[in-house]
């Protein structure tokens, strides 16, 4: 066959295009409201492949969740419509917020684009099926999933409402959280956490003084809220001549 098709000049090369190359996501913030997190996510309803989603915005420096809905289906104008919504809230001004989300259809529409370009509000992406390219929302809606009263099914869209009302309230203002120094996310939104760790330090101090021999390791630290918070930390040289030594 290859012999046939060299003497009539159609042995030609046949190659498949290159695999194209996505850039990881470097994206660093150091406030809140400098960085969002959003996503969509499925919740069960009263019967088999019925579903409501989740949309959810997230401040990845603080973790506090800013804005969130529930809807019938999964569209681009009610996404546009949420982070509007939610940008007045914040009072965000023009080239201070990025706005990180995965590759689905709502996440890259023309329609939220032409939103966030009019706001002055940069967008970026995850790489195509890399789920640790948006870590915080991947966490937060797990968090949501394993709490002990989320319910196998949802019996309507208002039960589900009213569900994720008390549980995001319950997650801003009442979850310790391990990544923001077991304070909460509000605390560390509107920067009154220092408050909190100033107490800690002083409820440490006074049981170090009436209890030395208790702590072993000295008078005890209080845990600090993070200065920066990334998405793919990058590795500088120096870290890894250090790995590697």
């Amino acid at each position: 066959m290859y012999r046939i098709l060299s003497r009539h000049g159609q042995n030609v090369i046949r190659r498949q295009s290159a695999p194209r190359v996505y850039a990881k996501p470097e994206l660093l913030a150091t406030r809140p409201n400098e960085l969002w997190s959003w996503d969509i996510t499925k919740l069960k309803g009263p019967a088999k492949w019925t579903y409501y989603y989740l949309y959810k915005v997230l401040d990845v420096y603080s973790r506090y969740v800013v804005g969130w809905m529930i809807a019938y289906r999964e569209s681009a104008a009610l996404a546009k419509d949420l982070i509007a919504e939610v940008c007045l809230k914040q009072e965000i001004m023009p080239g201070s917020l990025t706005v990180h989300a995965d590759n689905g259809s709502s996440m890259k529409s023309g329609t939220l684009a032409q939103l966030l370009t009019d706001l002055g509000i940069s967008k970026t992406h995850s790489r195509p099926h890399v789920s640790n390219d948006n870590p915080f929302s991947e966490s937060a809606f797990k968090t949501l999933k394993y709490h002990p009263g989320y319910p196998e099914r949802f019996g309507s869209i208002e039960d589900a409402r009213l569900f994720c009302r008390e549980f995001f309230s319950w997650y801003n203002t009442e979850h310790r959280h391990s990544g923001i120094a077991m304070v909460t996310p509000e605390n560390v939104h509107y920067n009154n956490h220092q408050d909190v760790l100033t107490a800690r330090s002083l409820t440490l101090a006074q049981a170090y003084q009436d209890h030395p021999k208790r702590f072993v390791k000295g008078v005890p630290t209080v845990q600090q809220v993070p200065t920066e918070v990334w998405i793919n930390k990058p590795t500088t040289i120096e870290q890894k001549v250090h790995a590697v030594s």
